[in-house]
């Protein structure tokens, strides 16, 4: 094998490190993440006959590899569990021959055309890259937390809620995205007890209104989790008031967490355009339509790492079929 390597010289010319460059480049697209919207991107990019490379990180496939059951992606009428989903769909993705590296991408060089990604030590080149690095769940940093994902502990009401039928959960938050999680949940919960830390919601008035007015809704004020209890799953939740410091506990089935989610955009940040969330934007093309081209030309982007209003693993795979459609065309406009 004929390796070839990135000589990167000091100021005094000499040289202070080596970077290996990967000899099956310029890819056509080189995908940056690896979860539903990355997967379904390499799918359209392979069937368009464009050589395609993944990033998928050293953690691949998204938050759906923390999840049980998946009910609600089309095509499997008895569910799905979310790791095994993954799978199948990075399969998909290598069957029509994407290439897939486990390593994270750790920067991004859009002055050089191709462009330049480095991920493990060693340099890609891409004629278009996709961003599908998704967004990562702001979980509680407390005990028993995080044992506990996917065994009560949810972050998605749309996707779980159905589990629990009949049984009493807990929602952890205060804005928009707590209330729209207590609505879906109690369309199946026999109760929905909002813990929030603050005595005044920051919802929209809609969605509190909403909130406050449903009966199987209770509201605990100036409240914090600071446990979670449970062996094989959530049993109970150990929660303090802020004003008198007193700490009981809660008898749960499920403990849903709404504070927020953090785009996995950092190593994106003062390279493609990003909104004060941190969530990449796209543009507006000369046609006046909204694709998923980012700000620089030839760099798409698709699933949670833009979208910060649906985060399912449906809808990423749609913005992943759009991106890699976007992509295609681009790589056509720009070989002419």
């Amino acid at each position: 094998m004929v390796r070839v390597f990135l000589l990167v010289y000091n100021m005094d010319n000499q040289v202070f490190s080596t970077k290996q460059i990967d000899p099956k480049g310029p890819w056509d697209v080189v995908i940056v993440g690896s979860g539903p919207a990355g997967l379904t991107a390499a799918i359209y990019t392979t069937r368009g006959a464009a050589s395609t490379l993944i990033l998928g990180g050293e953690a691949w496939g998204g938050q759906l590899m923390l999840t049980t059951q998946v009910d609600n992606f089309p095509g499997f009428p008895q569910g799905i569990m979310g790791p095994k989903l993954m799978e199948e769909m990075r399969a998909q993705a290598e069957r029509f021959g994407a290439e897939f590296v486990e390593q994270n991408a750790t920067a991004i060089d859009i002055n050089k055309r191709p462009f330049e990604l480095t991920a493990g030590g060693k340099v890609y080149t891409a004629k278009s890259v996709i961003i599908a690095t998704g967004a990562e769940t702001v979980w509680l940093d407390v005990p028993g937390l995080q044992k506990l994902i996917g065994r009560g502990v949810s972050s998605c009401a749309p996707c779980d809620a159905p589990f629990f039928k009949n049984k009493k959960v807990v929602v952890v938050g205060g804005g928009d995205s707590a209330m729209e999680e207590a609505g879906v949940l109690t369309k199946y919960a026999s109760e929905v007890i909002i813990v929030h830390r603050r005595e005044a919601f920051r919802a929209s008035a809609v969605m509190q209104k909403k909130v406050l007015d449903n009966p199987k809704i209770k509201v605990m004020w100036n409240t914090e989790v600071i446990e979670v209890i449970g062996v094989e799953k959530v049993e109970k939740v150990k929660i303090k008031n802020n004003k008198t410091n007193e700490v009981s506990e809660l008898l749960a089935d499920g403990l849903f967490v709404a504070i927020g989610h953090k785009p996995e955009s950092e190593v994106f940040a003062g390279i493609i355009e990003i909104d004060e969330r941190g969530f990449i934007k796209k543009v507006i093309s000369d046609k006046g339509e909204v694709t998923s081209q980012t700000s620089v030309s030839g760099v798409f982007v698709a699933g949670d790492v833009h979208d910060h209003k649906y985060k399912q693993a449906i809808t990423a795979a749609g913005f992943g079929c759009q991106a890699g459609m976007d992509a295609l065309a681009f790589l056509s406009e720009t070989s002419k």
